[in-house]
């Protein structure tokens, strides 16, 4: 695909990123003895003010490890936003592999409060009631379009989660999107988080990868079920040396995706069918919705196919496009004037 928006995961590694991955020096991951791989937990836990980490294939199987460290009886109750990833789009992740309930809150752009969740919690009581275990925050927010949990509503939420007894876990797919924007450092964030994890092949670049953070207690726990799930790996450090240079090289970067995601925002918002408010970009996904025609989304983004761009049709009327490295200024004039097109001619007699 000529321009690819489906997802910053679609991004291949560098050739720069390539020949750091030759050159890694390798181990034993599961013995310890993966110097690379130990190098890589030791920069992110610095990073993140964690005391362990534990390197992991993906995101996803760090999340389905940290919900089961922490959700460790059947029924336990795990609180997402209504959009999040880990609760609607891993085939059944909490339910199917946890043991756990999931319970979505209605909110907007991904982000709840701490009225919501407390609504959400209720004060039900009894034998028959499951446990009110763990709040899991998405920073920054997938289907909520890539928008970033305030520090201070990330600290009330955590303080309401400690007076319920409940831990609380960020799904750090895009952390790093999040403290480009803000401006503030990984750490800070991640204080009001019992776990947390960093994924590297998303705007960071890396083919695959992620390192999942927490007490030493956690981590040890963490490892448990790494092993269950198949996630131990040998000589991975190839996979480890690309997840540094990533941190290196990849994080200041992301402000250039950000300002392309704007620059299409803006350029969307100009069309009479399409809604879209540029001031909810925040990072480097773009969420739009067709107005006032009866072309749907899936018709969008199938003409897009034919013309070599790639967008994902979210429903009817929803369409998302996520920017990475592989995007540059003149991809987003293209796409822009794409959309624009087609939206004027399919509401024209011109469209068959």
């Amino acid at each position: 695909m000529k321009i690819d928006l489906f997802s910053d995961t679609n991004f291949g590694p560098t050739l720069e990123m390539r020949k750091a991955m030759y050159r890694a020096e390798v181990g034993n991951e599961v013995a310890g003895e993966d110097p690379t791989v130990n190098r890589l937990i030791e920069r992110v836990c610095h990073l993140l003010g964690k005391e362990a980490g534990v390197f992991m294939p993906s995101g996803t199987m760090s999340n389905g490890v940290a919900y089961r460290v922490w959700c460790d009886r059947a029924g336990d109750r795990i609180f997402f936003d209504q959009y999040a990833h880990a609760a609607n789009l891993v085939s059944g992740l909490p339910s199917g592999l946890v043991n756990a309930t999931p319970i979505n809150i209605k909110c907007t752009k991904g982000i709840f409060n701490t009225k919501q969740l407390e609504l959400a919690i209720g004060n039900q009581k009894g034998y028959n009631i499951p446990r009110k275990r763990l709040v899991s925050i998405e920073q920054t927010t997938n289907l909520g379009g890539g928008a970033v949990w305030p520090l201070s509503i990330l600290c009330a939420i955590y303080q309401v989660a400690k007076n319920h007894g409940m831990f609380v876990h960020i799904d750090g797919a895009r952390l790093f999107n999040a403290v480009v924007f803000s401006k503030i450092p990984a750490r800070e964030f991640c204080c009001y988080a019992d776990s947390v994890l960093v994924d590297f092949s998303k705007g960071l670049g890396a083919p695959m990868g992620a390192v999942l953070c927490g007490s030493k207690d956690f981590i040890e726990n963490a490892w448990y079920y790494k092993f269950q799930q198949g996630g131990t790996m040998h000589q991975v450090g190839i996979l480890a040396a690309a997840c540094i240079y990533a941190l290196d090289n990849n994080i200041e970067r992301l402000v250039d995706d950000h300002e392309n995601a704007q620059l299409l925002a803006m350029s969307l918002d100009k069309h009479a069918n399409i809604k879209i408010n540029p001031e909810d970009v925040q990072t480097n996904i773009v969420i739009f919705q067709l107005y006032d025609t009866t072309c749907t989304a899936y018709q969008l983004v199938n003409y897009l196919i034919k013309n070599d761009i790639r967008l994902l049709a979210l429903n009817e009327k929803k369409v998302r496009a996520i920017i990475h490295q592989g995007i540059n200024k003149n991809d987003i004039n293209i796409v822009s004037a794409t959309i624009r097109y087609f939206l004027d001619k399919y509401n024209s007699s011109e469209y068959v």
